[in-house]
């Protein structure tokens, strides 16, 4: 009987190992493609038969990308828009959480009922694009952090961390004579760095990937978020043409580079950065949302 058990569970074991496997490589897959293409000749790409390794290895796509100041711009308002946005977003949504977590907060109740309405409805996009219009935000880098600077939802994330400290903690810091926002800044924040990494982690993600507030807010070319610069790149091909007429003639002439090459390229480069950081702030993640869970 333990042996029909014990083989039972080994084919469960083994077919859903499979499963996953499966599942990781059609996840990975079109990535590992992407790498790999855009570390072949381009012009030797064109003949296709390229599918788990390089057959003509060359940079000249990275050079291509890099020898354009276009992408260095996108990258430096990608870079300040997401470390100011996070750190803001974070700062601002924690605060606020801090003092939504007392119950002897006035209105409370209603604040939550405002809250919940924005978790399920906002105003669409043409009311927002002109509410936009009228705060002077249009083809102006604040777009970028002032809609970000604070979420309903991740709110309810950090108030259910607040309520696991000892309230105890607060009313000795009260006795020694600190206010509010000293306990705030020296006592909570440093406790509640597990689900403070998480939401920046949530926030920078979003704030790196974002393409959609360059499309519809930014019209002037040195305003545009690197993930804007990648849509315009893969939907409009004279993008890539220009990127590749940008570069000195001698230079053009010794490179086996292509439009869709130079594609390839920027999309690698693009998602690289998040990729390098995300494994540093896993474990703060997985800690965060454990306790926001279980505790919450």
């Amino acid at each position: 009987m333990v042996g029909i058990r014990r083989k039972k569970f080994d084919t469960f074991n083994l077919f859903n190992t499979i499963i996953m496997l499966l599942i990781c490589f059609l996840t990975l897959y079109p990535i590992y493609y992407t790498l790999i293409m855009s570390l072949n000749d381009g012009k030797d790409a064109m003949q296709g038969g390229i599918y788990w390794w390089p057959r003509k290895f060359t940079l000249d796509n990275y050079a291509a990308v890099f020898k354009n100041t276009a992408i260095f711009n996108a990258f430096m308002i990608t870079i300040a828009r997401t470390l100011i946005t996070t750190t803001l977003h974070v700062f601002f949504t924690a605060m606020v959480a801090y003092a939504y977590s007392k119950k002897h907060l006035i209105a409370r109740n209603f604040y939550l009922a405002i809250g919940t309405i924005t978790l399920f409805f906002s105003g669409g996009l043409i009311p927002t694009y002109l509410l936009m219009k009228d705060l002077g935000l249009l083809d102006n880098f604040l777009i970028y952090v002032f809609p970000g600077m604070f979420s309903f939802y991740n709110l309810l994330i950090i108030t259910s961390f607040y309520r696991t400290l000892p309230e105890a903690m607060e009313e000795s810091a009260k006795i020694d004579g600190a206010n509010d926002f000293i306990i705030f800044i020296r006592i909570i924040l440093p406790l509640c760095k597990p689900v403070l990494a998480t939401i920046a982690l949530f926030v920078g993600v979003a704030n790196w990937n974002d393409y959609f507030t360059g499309v519809i807010y930014i019209r002037d070319p040195q305003l545009r978020p690197i993930q804007t610069f990648l849509y315009q790149i893969i939907a409009e091909t004279n993008t890539s043409s220009e990127m590749m007429q940008a570069m000195p003639a001698e230079m053009k002439a010794t490179m086996g580079i292509t439009p869709e090459s130079v594609k390839m390229a920027t999309m690698i480069v693009t998602t690289a950065p998040i990729v390098f950081i995300y494994p540093f702030l896993q474990k703060y993640f997985v800690k965060g949302m454990m306790i926001g869970s279980i505790k919450g």
